[in-house]
């Protein structure tokens, strides 16, 4: 989850610095501010909440990541790009967090369940913005 997330700001912060549209700029800082948080409790925690049930990094993540950055420097004005590569990440995030609350220990699951309305919201977020845009 924190290498996703990880992945994620950094994605929102270069799309924030790249995009056209103000307001688009403006939710995607906010969403960067809330991974930062949501990132930061992880950290606090002295650990990934569920590590030992995470999988580990799959070949394929490194191919995603290549062609991400090969999108980025090919289109790099395109709003409605950035919207379906940073809706597809959040997406990816919300199913590993949703893994990681179905087998969470006792002592992670609290904290997992008080952090599940900010990653709805931004899912909400991404997914109106998805659809703004025809994806």
């Amino acid at each position: 989850m924190i290498r996703r997330s990880l992945h994620l700001r950094a994605a929102y912060r270069r799309a924030a610095i790249t995009v056209d549209e103000p307001g688009l700029r403006s939710v995607l800082l906010e969403n960067a501010e809330l991974l930062d948080q949501l990132i930061a409790e992880w950290r606090a925690q002295g650990r990934e909440p569920v590590a030992a049930q995470t999988p580990k990094a799959h070949w394929m993540d490194a191919v995603q990541s290549r062609i991400d950055a090969w999108r980025w420097r090919a289109i790099p004005r395109s709003d409605v790009l950035w919207i379906r590569l940073l809706a597809r990440d959040e997406a990816a995030l919300l199913r590993s967090f949703e893994q990681a609350l179905a087998t969470a220990s006792t002592d992670a699951a609290p904290l997992l369940h008080r952090q599940r309305p900010r990653l709805d919201a931004l899912h909400r977020d991404m997914r109106s913005l998805a659809r703004a845009v025809g994806y």
